[in-house]
């Protein structure tokens, strides 16, 4: 099911994958919105009720002015009042995963677990492959070959166009947003308490194995790392392996 809600004029969509199970708050990463975590909340079912939030400027939600971090921070936190669900695990990949542990880390009470997919504490992101992405294509077969191998990845965010197949993301937007994503974010992520999962993938170029156990070492609660054979997208690479982590976490949470 879809929703919508409204924060300073803007509307925010998200898909509320139902059943009867806990909720989990699903964040995605940038190029990708809701729909992507479909596999994740059919694996879950029927323990977990995934509700996926379309951040802002991504999938149906509306295109923002700003893309700072404290902006995504406070969309979880309206998102999260608005569903009006109690304290929550939270999971978030990438861009996803920064913003859940900066809510987890200022909104303590409101978080039970947390799950984050291969990002570290310091991020620092290369927004050129964004800058050479397709905007337009003529069909969605032509889109998909002009994204070559990252098609798999982003096809969650093909859409029909006016004049064809596009993205529903704003190139620029994202830059922005990949942008104000770097820096050393080291201050929330110790700040965090509640049980943490971190999830990398062995071949990713975002998160090195080093920093991953650093993040582990230095959090100052109940933290595990799990690390599977996949890039940067595990939930996608590993997605059976992924699911039965996530769910192993949440059981003894």
């Amino acid at each position: 099911m879809r929703g919508f809600f409204v924060v300073e004029g803007r509307r925010l969509s998200y898909l509320d994958f139902g059943g009867p199970g806990i909720p989990l708050l699903a964040l995605h990463g940038h190029y990708n919105e809701a729909s992507a975590w479909a596999p994740l909340a059919e694996s879950l079912a029927p323990q977990w009720r995934v509700i996926a939030l379309d951040q802002r400027g991504h999938g149906a939600s509306d295109r923002a002015e700003s893309y700072e971090r404290d902006d995504y921070v406070a969309d979880v936190a309206a998102f999260h009042q608005h569903l009006g669900v109690g304290p929550v695990a939270v999971l978030g990949h990438s861009l996803g995963g920064v913003n859940a542990y900066q809510y987890a880390a200022r909104h303590a009470d409101q978080v039970t677990a947390l799950i984050v997919e291969d990002i570290g504490a310091v991020v620092e992101c290369d927004w050129v492959f964004t800058t050479k992405l397709p905007r337009h294509a003529p069909s969605r077969e032509a889109l998909a070959s002009a994204l070559g191998t990252a098609a798999p990845y982003l096809e969650s965010s093909f859409r029909p166009t006016e004049d064809g197949w596009g993205l529903s993301f704003d190139m620029d937007d994202t830059v922005a947003s990949q942008q104000a994503l770097n820096g050393d974010h080291w201050k929330d992520w110790v700040s965090v308490s509640s049980p943490t999962l971190l999830i990398r993938g062995t071949r990713s170029d975002e998160l090195t194995a080093a920093h991953a156990r650093e993040m582990i070492a230095r959090h100052s609660g109940q933290a595990h790392l799990v690390e599977l054979p996949a890039g940067h997208v595990v939930h996608h690479d590993a997605q059976m392996r992924f699911a039965t982590a996530v769910r192993a976490f949440l059981g003894s949470s």
